[in-house]
């Protein structure tokens, strides 16, 4: 039986030692890299050509310091579970074969183990995490809380990561560019409003707002959204050309206000005694005359 040990913190805690299975079953072999394939299911879909070019520079000095994870496919040749980078660089730099530790996944495991090392590694954006949590769901019908269980994360973050694949193209721009956060995506979806969100992303961008800005940003503007409609509507304009004839009058706050039935309301504003006084003077004179 293959083992696999940490060997504590630190960058060793990064490379496992690995001790060869019996017979070549499974365990380390060096391998073709022709006769791998990437993952079907690989989560990760942006790779910066910058960065693999420095993996290839560290590989071409140092060599490959942790092998691949692939398993054997029915029809022959190996496919990727983890380690494609390493792969990738490897065949940039004309290798012809490449250390891989074969291990016997099958298809829902293979795709679990291939996510749960980026998200590890954190080499997923948000976008492409939440894509791979829906993959995981449709393509093995699995619940949320069995994908949580899987990669070690709450179910309501799940539910969470999943709904930022609901966000408008702008704000998913924004996280592929790194310019907002999960926290802040996150965030946004306390707005039910697709261009409120597309508004308040800018605003996070432009004031470079921190997550915790960003929510209370958010919940002021879902708390906006809840308002009664009547109060956003506009009122009918012989009921503003009213309320300025009267503010011009009194001399004072004059708010009209439109209720169901064609009637409303009149309110008058006042800040002490005599100005009350005052304005029933001016009222009780102008019914007089």
């Amino acid at each position: 039986m293959t083992k696999r040990r940490g060997l504590g913190k630190g960058l060793q805690a990064l490379i496992p030692v690995i001790e060869e299975a019996p017979h070549g079953k499974e365990g380390l072999l060096e391998i073709d890299i022709e006769a791998i394939r990437p993952a079907q299911h690989q989560a990760r879909q942006i790779f910066d050509h910058e960065k693999l070019t420095g993996l290839a520079d560290s590989i071409k000095k140092h060599g490959v310091i942790q092998p691949v994870l692939v398993r054997k496919l029915p029809e022959g040749g190996y496919e990727l579970i983890a380690g494609e980078r390493r792969w990738r660089a490897c065949r940039s730099l004309g290798h012809k074969t490449i250390a891989a530790f074969v291990k016997d996944y099958p298809d829902l495991e293979a795709a679990a183990a291939s996510l749960i090392e980026n998200v590890q590694r954190e080499d997923l954006n948000p976008l492409e995490e939440a894509a791979a949590y829906r993959q995981l769901i449709e393509d093995f019908a699995v619940t949320q809380e069995e994908v949580a269980g899987r990669v070690g994360k709450s179910r309501p973050l799940i539910a969470n990561t999943l709904r930022l694949l609901g966000l408008p193209g702008e704000i998913k721009e924004l996280i592929h560019t790194g310019k907002i956060s999960a926290g802040h995506a996150r965030a946004l979806l306390a707005i039910g409003d697709a261009q409120q969100q597309i508004a308040a992303a800018e605003k996070i961008v432009a004031r470079q707002l921190s997550v915790r800005q960003a929510e209370i940003m958010a919940r002021e503007a879902a708390a906006e959204k809840k308002e009664p409609v009547l109060h956003k509507q506009k009122p009918a304009q012989v009921l503003i050309q009213a309320e300025k004839q009267l503010k011009k009058f009194l001399n004072t706050k004059v708010k009209v206000k439109e209720t169901s039935g064609g009637g409303g309301k009149l309110e008058i504003g006042f800040s002490n005694e005599e100005e009350l006084a005052r304005i029933i003077a001016l009222v009780i004179t102008e019914r007089k005359e």
